[in-house]
């Protein structure tokens, strides 16, 4: 069975964050644990990271945030280490001092080559840490596939994001192996019942369509 590797950013996840509810759902899922949350050290939680892969090889990495671009670090430093995919949540865009904290400017600049695994970036429209068009520019760079998940903020507690079905599915599909088309942005202008923005849910319902339409054909 693949093994799993949850990689928090900065603060990492606490107990309802979707991340450790996706450890708590799968088998075989570790954390990576970092001595210090809050004042992050690239070089030492690389050097953590590569252990973990290291002892978990062929590893499905599942990153949000800063923990992001702890994967692309790792991916360009550590190229022969063996990762299945990866599921890359929320990425933080380190470079911007309007929109991360000073602390974490030791993991710029982002590492701009192609994963040599296969990866998904989600990103939301109204994230406070990266803008919608930087989250696509990594994915671009990254070779990921891409999926906007509309205005849901920073994809965390926060943001309302506990138990999260539609990570679920896209790490069920990377543990597979399995590919569908994943970008499920909404038209400009669409509104969910009774008027409401788009959330999650409609998100959920979108993907699940998708899944009905994909099994139907197979």
């Amino acid at each position: 069975m693949t093994p799993i590797l949850i990689i928090p950013g900065l603060g990492s996840s606490g107990p309802h964050h979707w991340q450790t509810h996706l450890e708590r759902s799968f088998p075989r899922t570790l954390r990576v644990h970092q001595d210090d949350w809050d004042y992050p050290n690239r070089a030492e939680w690389l050097e953590r990271l590569v252990g973990a892969v290291s002892a978990a090889p062929g590893a499905v990495l599942v990153a949000h945030s800063l923990g992001c671009a702890l994967v692309a670090h790792l991916a360009a430093e550590q190229p022969g280490l063996a990762v299945t995919a990866a599921l890359l949540v929320a990425p933080a865009d380190v470079e911007s001092p309007d929109r991360t904290p000073e602390c974490v400017r030791g993991f710029a600049p982002i590492p701009p080559g192609p994963l040599p695994f296969r990866s998904v970036v989600v990103a939301s429209s109204d994230d406070d840490y990266i803008t919608l068009p930087r989250a696509r520019e990594f994915a671009r760079a990254w070779r990921a596939e891409f999926v906007d998940v509309g205005p849901l903020g920073h994809i965390n507690v926060e943001a309302g994001f506990g138990p999260w079905p539609l990570a679920e599915q896209i790490l069920r599909d990377l543990l597979t192996g399995r590919r569908r088309g994943l970008n499920l942005a909404l038209p400009d202008g669409h509104r969910g019942a009774r008027g409401r923005k788009p959330d999650w849910r409609d998100r959920e319902a979108q993907f699940a369509r998708s899944s009905r339409r994909d099994a139907s054909q197979m």
